[in-house]
């Protein structure tokens, strides 16, 4: 069995986990996160503690134990914390900004590029040329700004783009005469 999967999930207080069937919801101060769980786990709650058994006789029912109690950790971590995502808008002339549910951004196109921001998420930019994305839910923090940086991927001769914080771009040397 998966050493993650060994390890128990300690509920803190002030955050409530209910299970019906395969579908876990867990609710806390930031928000509530619901996830549907593989049925080839087992899920046991004993008091504040969760721990995940594989079934017997599953094919693969070993990997996911893991994954379902990583992902579950994921869901109280994030209603207790929440997530942030942190993205540079790298060249002249780029541009973020964030007006109530869309944000703007200005990416050197002969169009500004409108985001609806999806429910569950807050975006904020403090400069120009950072946004800042929090929720509660990890993989939709994660999608978000996967889906602003494909705006502008950063392009590896000069690096101008939206990039990652703390991402690094692989430099080609440009053509030689």
């Amino acid at each position: 069995m998966s050493r993650v999967a060994k390890k128990p999930i300690v509920i803190p207080a002030g955050v409530e986990l209910h299970v019906s069937g395969s579908r876990v919801e867990v609710n806390g101060p930031k928000g509530s996160v619901v996830a549907t769980i593989e049925e080839k786990v087992t899920m046991k709650r004993e008091g504040d503690t969760v721990t995940f058994v594989p079934r017997d006789g599953m094919d693969g029912a070993d990997a996911l134990a893991g994954t379902a109690r990583a992902i579950v950790n994921n869901m109280v971590v994030g209603v207790t914390n929440g997530f942030t995502r942190k993205l540079l808008l790298v060249g002249v002339g780029f541009k973020a900004q964030a007006q109530g549910r869309v944000l703007n951004l200005s990416l050197g196109f002969s169009h500004p590029v409108v985001y609806d921001i999806p429910d569950g998420i807050t975006i904020d930019t403090p400069t120009q040329t950072e946004i800042i994305i929090r929720g509660a839910d990890k993989h939709v923090v994660g999608q978000v700004a996967a889906e602003i940086r494909a705006f502008r991927a950063p392009e590896p001769y000069k690096g101008k783009g939206i990039r990652y914080e703390g991402e690094v771009i692989i430099m080609k040397e440009g053509k030689k005469k």
